[in-house]
């Protein structure tokens, strides 16, 4: 079973896979590298993974080049977090949007993007994938939904509009 080692503080400038795997190079064939590198301008991200045989040769491996100087930089090492559906490295935690019920369809809530929150505005996210549809919560139990209290007041407003129209 491969381990799989995380590099980080590598430089952002033009380097290779090659220079990169000279510093394991004692290690034998064995341990291979992958420098994670920008698309656009091909430069490096700032880190790469190394990949081991087992957990103990990982061990010996963190232990001995943590810290040590690549490019008058010291590297880190540590254990990777396993991989996800997303990108290799990039990592984006997905929050469920909260829906509101009504008449048998379901609607995202509006929300201000003061939080800094990325909106999808209607464009496939290149990240997440996997190719599925996406999913959106279909039915919600109201005793188990609150709402944000910041949006409660409006959420009643809208609530209340939409039974107009469906009345009239």
């Amino acid at each position: 079973m491969s381990i799989r080692l995380y590099i980080g503080n590598l430089p952002k400038e033009e380097i290779d896979r090659q220079e990169l795997q000279a510093v394991f190079a004692e290690e034998g064939d064995a341990v291979t590298t992958k420098l994670i590198k920008d698309r656009k301008t091909g430069k490096c991200r700032g880190f790469g993974f190394l990949t081991v045989n087992n957990d103990e040769q990982a061990d010996q491996i963190i232990e001995k080049y943590n810290g040590q100087l690549f490019k008058d930089t010291a590297i880190k090492l540590e254990k990777a977090l396993p991989r996800t559906k997303g990108e290799e490295g990039e990592e984006q935690p997905q929050v469920p949007k909260p829906v509101i019920q009504g008449q048998g369809t379901s609607s995202p809530v509006p929300s201000s993007n003061k939080e800094g929150v990325r909106r999808d505005r209607g464009k496939k996210s290149r990240r997440g994938g996997g190719g599925g549809a996406r999913e959106t919560a279909t039915s919600v139990d109201n005793e188990a939904f609150r709402p944000d209290p910041r949006w409660a007041a409006d959420l009643e407003k809208l609530k209340q509009m939409l039974a107009a129209q469906t009345t009239n």
